[in-house]
């Protein structure tokens, strides 16, 4: 009765360690679920933002990357104390913040005034007759220079984190197809579309959906216990003496605090500066430490604002550009992901076999990477931007005059960004510089007529937003598709191969540690400049700034395509060849760390078996003697010499 009272008692302590660990799982896929999303949204908002708020690339590099500066100090102290403390608790908090913080960013938009676009298209009830754009001889509030009057200011796991952006990038290509304002305008007020240069979705919406996740993330956290129960006698194996007596633990696997004892904060926080110290000075961590941070400088550049890239080279709107990258390219991340842990598993790569196999797959796709070149469409054509108003087929990336004779007699600004697009398949800045004399029509379907500039005589008319100049660009744009699906599926396949050689070059006390300053210094040196100088660089091929009201430059209107192509893609590439560099000391310290671990185990291999040879001559011996075999002396003297 006793026997079966506690093999229940097992299989319920078994049971309950099993649901455990299920919950936690579950929970904790959840939570990166939740931050992914969280991440990947507001890569997918960068465009609205800039528009929204009239600022450069770099600016909105900067938010973005403040999204990693919360890790800058917790996340190496998490990783060392966080094995030692609750963390169950310590998680909840943590997504807890992150939910805060995500509302947060969306707060700008219920505290400052509604959003106002340039447009010379007003929307008059019952009427169809809207006001003249050129305005002749009449004293304005706008003169050529540009300067308007001054005015007041008013694994499973990982697998869980590569599905989140497929959904974060999904509802921002559905939200960038809400109007910003929506709730707080009337939709019929306004005179843009989302494939207009000026259109602004509601980026503060998908905020919010992303916080409330991330908080129900926080929720299993705190209902979970700070361990497992330990098992009893019955679960431990019983050793022997021969196998207490040969089976020693190497000094560097014992842990100097378990996770269940209670030591002192300043205790361990003596230990962790050494045990830092003894980490940096792995000649391979730190190798592999260089080439991931560079790796992802460009990863997190290049995804930080392919979007954008799609926007502006292919002339997609915002939300086709989202809703491609959440539905092709991050799939392809995730099924190459997939596909590499079964090859290695499949193969049995060791550490030197993942190490290569990294290196093949980002090889191969840094070589198909190179044909995105080849792939361009002919920037549009704008006059006084991109061409001239008196060569209107020659396009020139020189300084253009917004001002000809077609359009002197018109009080224009040559700030205004009000595109529409003649009967010619030119671009005008506004209707006014296309020198328009009427216009009807309301909202979207306004049509300018007696044109000055456009056409012969100026008897052509224009529309509302600008040309959509797509035919080279529809040809080109599949092929750019399928290519950066390939190269994605690729490189991906390297993901885990190279996760796994991070875990197993480092001894198992240094591992939670190694994890952790990895991931610090990735998000510091890579999550956070990236975006930055991204920005930057992509700023400089802007051919037509915004002005902001209040003065100063605004959102680039137009990029030079070529220069954004070859700053963009010339970028990502030149610090994937740096990374291919610094990987062939690593190759060559990897190799020798393998050489002396295999020479340390044969050592290991033969002093045993040369003692445990020696262990069964003995046994021999006294098995063969003439004196008893189970007396006391004798047993006494096996035992001890045992």
């Amino acid at each position: 009765m006793a026997c079966f009272y506690v093999d229940v008692k097992s299989v319920n302590l078994f049971l309950f360690m099993s649901v455990f660990f299920q919950i936690f799982l579950v929970a904790l896929s959840f939570a990166y679920f939740a931050k992914a999303l969280s991440g990947s949204y507001m890569k997918s908002t960068i465009t609205q933002l800039e528009r929204r708020f009239d600022i450069p690339s770099y600016l909105i590099g900067v938010i973005d990357g403040s999204f990693e500066i919360g890790n800058l100090l917790v996340i190496a102290f998490v990783s060392y104390f966080g094995a030692k403390l609750h963390r169950p608790k310590i998680i909840a908090m943590g997504c807890v913040l992150m939910s805060i913080g995500t509302f947060i960013i969306a707060l700008p938009h219920f505290l400052i005034g509604r959003y106002e676009y340039e447009t010379s298209v007003r929307w008059v009830e019952n009427s169809t007759l809207s006001p003249a754009p050129c305005r002749a001889g009449l004293p304005a509030e706008l003169t050529q220079d540009g300067k308007r009057p001054q005015e007041q200011s008013t694994g499973c796991v990982q697998t869980i984190s590569v599905v989140g952006p497929v959904f974060g990038y999904l509802l921002g290509s559905l939200c960038a197809k809400i109007y910003v304002d929506i709730g707080f305008v009337k939709m019929e007020t306004i005179t843009i579309t989302p494939d207009d240069s000026r259109w602004v979705g509601a980026w503060w919406l998908g905020y919010l959906v992303a916080g409330v996740i991330t908080l129900l993330s926080a929720i299993p956290f705190w209902f979970l216990p700070r361990s497992l129960p330990v098992p009893g006698p019955h679960f431990q194996r019983k050793d022997n003496d021969e196998q207490k007596g040969f089976i020693k633990d190497h000094p560097h696997l014992k842990k100097k605090y378990t996770a269940d004892e209670h030591t002192g904060f300043i205790e361990m926080a003596k230990d962790f500066i050494p045990t830092l110290r003894t980490l940096l000075a792995h000649p391979v961590y730190l190798i592999y430490l260089c080439v991931t941070v560079i790796q992802l400088n460009s990863l997190i550049g290049m995804v930080t604002y392919k979007p954008k890239y799609i926007e502006q080279h292919f002339r997609q709107s915002a939300s086709k550009a989202n809703f491609l990258m959440g539905v092709i390219n991050i799939p392809a991340v995730a099924l190459g992901m997939f596909s590499g842990g079964l090859l290695m598993k499949r193969f049995k790569l060791n550490i030197m076999g993942a190490a290569k196999f990294a290196f093949s797959t980002s090889l191969i796709g840094y070589v198909l990477s190179m044909f995105f070149f080849a792939m361009s469409c002919e920037n549009a054509k704008v006059a006084g931007v991109t061409l001239s108003y008196d060569k209107i087929d020659e396009i020139s990336y020189d300084k253009h005059s917004l001002f000809t004779a077609c359009n002197r007699d018109c009080v224009c600004s040559s700030n205004e960004w009000d595109p529409v697009c003649g009967e010619n398949g030119i671009t005008y800045l506004s209707p006014c510089l296309a020198g328009c004399s009427t216009s009807a029509g309301l909202r979207n379907n306004t049509v300018f007529s007696n044109c000055s500039c456009i056409g012969v005589g100026g008897n052509l008319t224009a529309n509302t937003g600008q040309c959509l100049e797509k035919d080279d660009c529809d040809s080109m744009f599949p092929y750019f598709l399928a290519l950066s699906v390939i190269t994605s599926f690729i490189i991906s396949l390297g993901g885990t191969p190279g996760y796994m050689l991070l875990i197993r070059c480092i001894k198992p006390e240094l591992k939670s540690l190694a994890l952790g300053f990895h991931t610090l210094a990735t998000r510091t040196l890579a999550g956070i400049p990236a975006p930055i100088y991204f920005g930057a660089i992509i700023d400089t091929t802007c051919l037509r700034w915004g002005q902001k009201k209040c003065g100063g430059i605004g959102a680039c209107r137009i990029y030079n395509t070529t220069a954004y192509r070859i700053a963009y893609l010339g970028l990502t590439l030149s610090l994937r060849t740096v990374s291919f560099i610094i990987c062939i000391p690593g190759f060559i310290l990897l190799g020798r760390q393998l050489k002396k671990e295999e020479q340390d185990a044969i050592h290991a291999l033969s002093n045993g078996g040369t003692e445990l040879e020696a262990l069964r001559k003995e046994e021999c011996v006294i098995l063969n003697s003439d004196q008893p075999l189970h007396t006391p002396e004798n047993s006494t003297d096996r035992h001890t010499r045992l």
